[in-house]
């Protein structure tokens, strides 16, 4: 199947669902008291996203149980043991967590924009984002406390999400750390990328195993598809910086370069010698000529090292799909294989 082909397969799958997942945000996060308080809190979620994640978590249920896509009600899906389990309500508990780690970056990294709007620090105020960010973190927690599953089940989720918050903030900073580390090396950034955006999608995929009663090895398995998909997909977020047209990215083009930030691409570019820190010579990502971003993406691909990190992505890529191996053969399954290999061959 051509890379057209399976964007739009997965972009319709995407769109079938964002749609219920939406419609579920609504109304698990409902306006409360004080207004200001939910208003900051919803913002990111009303703005858009595709939803990649949730529907990640209900394929993988879909996936799980054996039935068509979109056949079952989410909110009363049957599980191995064919109990009724709200699976919608893990999907948009960690839909929320997403907006909560999107809330808390934009103010540590002073990001005016996110998903084409003011970022919440910047449309509300920055004491009422943090608030909103440590709102939507515990309302995710008692979104995901109350799917209906077997008490041992959803007591395995809610340590799943415990532990997939805590590797997040680990991930966060050690991407900090980096910024004066004197050397970091491949397998560090590797594991920062991995506590820091991958493990959202292992917990997505995994989740839904834990919920319905599935075995551990199922559980192990669809985990470390969303790990190494998860990777993947950041690694291609860090080649689209550097090779996609500033007004496609909706940000400046090279902007990791301009903030010294350390990629696969760039930890690559010095063992073979490039000087990274003299690439870009700019004071901030606006002021940055398009003609010096080129210059830089010249040297990085004759140095091998752009093409170095689309290898790595689709190594990765590939174990993630053969995971998939444990579950039945399906429409399901197929689409969560399409899916990662959307997230490497993407345009933005």
């Amino acid at each position: 199947m051509t890379s057209e082909a399976t964007e739009e397969r997965v972009l319709r799958a995407v769109d079938e669902r964002r749609r219920l997942v939406n419609e579920a945000i609504d109304e698990e996060l409902p306006m409360a008291e004080p207004e200001r308080l939910y208003e900051a809190s919803r913002y990111l979620l009303q703005a858009g996203g595709k939803r990649l994640r949730p529907t990640v978590t209900l394929l993988a249920a879909e996936a799980l149980a054996d039935v068509e896509p979109l056949s079952v009600d989410y909110r009363s899906f049957p599980s191995l043991d064919d109990d009724a389990v709200d699976v919608m309500r893990a999907a948009v508990s960690l839909e929320i967590i997403q907006s909560f780690t999107l809330i808390h970056d934009d103010i540590m990294d002073d990001d005016d924009l996110r998903r084409g709007v003011p970022a919440v620090h910047e449309a509300y105020d920055t004491e009422t984002a943090i608030l909103a960010g440590d709102t939507l973190y515990s309302k995710a927690f008692e979104i995901m406390s109350d799917t209906g599953s077997k008490a041992e089940h959803g007591l395995e989720a809610m340590r799943l999400l415990s532990t997939t918050c805590t590797r997040i903030c680990e991930g966060q900073a050690l991407d900090v750390q980096f910024e004066t580390q004197a050397e970091v090396l491949p397998e560090e950034y590797l594991q920062m990328i991995e506590y820091k955006t991958a493990v959202l999608y292992g917990a997505a995929a995994a989740t839904p195993a834990v919920l319905l009663g599935a075995n551990e090895n199922v559980v192990d398995a669809l985990y470390g598809y969303g790990i190494e998909a998860g990777s993947a997909f950041q690694i291609q977020d860090d080649v689209l910086d550097l090779t996609v047209p500033s007004e496609r990215l909706g940000k400046q083009r090279g902007s990791d370069l301009v903030e010294n930030k350390e990629t696969l691409i760039t930890l690559h570019a010095r063992q073979q010698g490039v000087d990274v820190d003299g690439l870009v010579d700019a004071a901030d990502a606006e002021s940055v000529a398009e003609a010096e971003i080129d210059e830089a993406v010249d040297r990085l691909e004759a140095a091998g090292s752009i093409e170095y990190a689309r290898e790595k992505a689709r190594e990765l890529t590939e174990r993630s799909k053969d995971r998939l191996s444990v579950l039945p053969d399906n429409e399901g399954r197929r689409l969560l294989s399409d899916i990662a290999d959307y997230l490497i061959t993407r345009g933005y």
